[in-house]
């Protein structure tokens, strides 16, 4: 990813926190030198000084089939965008886009059975636990779980790179700067107003 010095972010911290955040991410590998892709929830996390993305595929999603076989697995991770208007500038200037995304590359190992069930109980406390009656691992029947573990594959990807980039404006004087954000705000967009929020936060580091 081609990534300006203005816009590049290194501290795996802020990293993480993004990744855990847009967690729904495309993989991309290739098939005789096509590529193709799958857009699945991934999981995050740390195993002493190494870093591990986790999910599953369904089993008749031929992407699977790649991973192990792909030199290197391409992981997507995409945050709020927004078009920016040259006319927010005190200058001429031309239209540009602002965003935030991730590049991970890395490489493929499926999960066994066991791997799998942990992968899927970490999955459901993320996005069940703080909800009323969250469905997690132990509350489903031992007779659902077995069918729907026969149709999908689990993965862990090992990572080895790390491209981020967050395009929000720092190249511009404080004085475009505040009024981008103000006029993102003013859209009544939700990415507008997603990518104002994450240029106010920047704004107090």
């Amino acid at each position: 990813m081609y990534i300006p010095k203005y816009y590049k972010v290194t501290d795996i911290n802020e990293i993480t926190e993004f990744v855990q955040t847009n967690s729904f991410g495309t993989i991309v590998t290739t098939v005789q030198g096509k590529p193709i892709a799958a857009h699945v929830p991934l999981l995050f996390n740390q195993q002493g000084e190494d870093y591990y993305i986790t999910g599953h595929l369904a089993y008749g999603n031929p992407l699977w089939k790649t991973l192990e076989t792909s030199e290197n697995v391409l992981v997507i991770y995409q945050g709020p965008h927004a078009y920016i208007s040259s006319s927010w500038y005190e200058h001429e200037n031309v239209p540009t886009w602002n965003y935030q995304s991730v590049h991970i590359y890395g490489t493929a190992s499926l999960l066994n059975e066991q791997e799998l069930k942990q992968d899927l109980t970490l999955l459901l406390q993320k996005y069940e636990n703080h909800r009323e009656n969250p469905v997690l691992w132990e509350k489903l029947s031992p007779k659902l779980l077995e069918k729907e573990l026969k149709g999908i594959v689990g993965f862990k990807i090992k990572v080895q790179e790390i491209q981020a980039a967050y395009k929000l404006s720092q190249n511009r004087n404080e004085t475009d700067y505040l009024n981008i954000v103000d006029r993102l705000e003013k859209e009544g967009h939700y990415d507008s107003s997603q990518m104002a929020e994450v240029m106010k936060k920047n704004m107090e580091k």
